[in-house]
């Protein structure tokens, strides 16, 4: 299918998504006023997958080096950990960006959960963390399976935690009309309780009046020549006490979807 297919079909599936290059220009216009730019350090919570890198790369151009947080499904599994040691780097006077969620990719049959793999003749499955934690939720429904418990052995720790983390959202995704398009939304859900979990534990080791901008969603992944999209669920900024400072999702996604070639 064409590129305006695929791009037509992610408008459909994900309204009020964003190509990469739109997100990070509206990102950069919406927190210059608040400070945002030379003394920010920005901080990531991305699937491992090698498609994710390229939103990374972008946001690099702008904003220097990540400190990456993320494990499997873009969970933060860095932990209170990770953020701690991220807040410790940020430039004196500044402020961080913290880009989270998790992914799915749309092949070039326009299909919800596939991408064209660079170098593979067929296509993969994308995310297959998500597949993964997907498959383990249904069949502990069914009574396949019981229910993992707490992980002993850090082998396939990430993996247990993914399908534990997702097992509240069954229900929403066995009534969904297309639970390939319901999964990352309810990832994104289970992920931003748990980030926000962290930031409430770790926002006072932020120094001066440095401010936390959480910036969540789902990357979705597209086949070659075909901008990559983001879908904004949470644009906030907040103080290093974890106060609300500004809802600035709003701006961010004002305008309608534009579909560029």
């Amino acid at each position: 299918m064409s590129n305006e297919q695929v791009i037509q079909k992610v408008s459909e599936c994900f309204p009020g998504a964003l190509s990469n290059t739109d997100l990070i220009t509206r990102t950069q216009n919406i927190l210059e006023p608040h400070g945002y730019g030379d003394t920010t350090l920005l901080a990531t919570s991305l699937d491992c997958d090698e498609v994710n890198r390229s939103l990374e790369r972008e946001l690099v151009k702008s904003y220097g080096d990540n400190f990456s947080m993320g494990g499997l499904a873009g969970f933060p599994f860095g932990g209170v950990t990770s953020f701690c040691a991220m807040a410790h780097h940020i430039p004196t006077d500044g402020s961080c960006l913290l880009v989270y969620g998790p992914h799915v990719g749309v092949d070039s049959d326009c299909a919800i959960g596939k991408i064209d793999r660079r170098g593979r003749e067929t296509r993969g499955v994308c995310c297959g963390s998500s597949a993964a934690a997907w498959n383990y939720v249904k069949q502990v429904r069914k009574g396949d399976v019981k229910a993992a418990g707490i992980p002993k052995h850090p082998i396939d720790a990430q993996q247990t935690w993914v399908g534990k983390l997702l097992l509240p959202h069954a229900a929403r995704l066995e009534m969904s009309k297309n639970p390939e398009v319901e999964l990352p939304l309810a990832l994104f859900d289970a992920q931003d309780e748990f980030m926000k979990k962290i930031v409430d534990v770790g926002c006072r080791e932020i120094a001066g009046n440095g401010m936390i901008c959480l910036l969540g969603g789902v990357q979705i992944n597209t086949p070659k020549d075909t901008s990559d999209y983001f879908l904004p669920k949470v644009f906030e900024i907040r103080t290093n006490n974890g106060d609300l400072v500004e809802n600035l999702l709003p701006l961010l996604i004002s305008e309608p979807f534009v579909i560029v070639s």
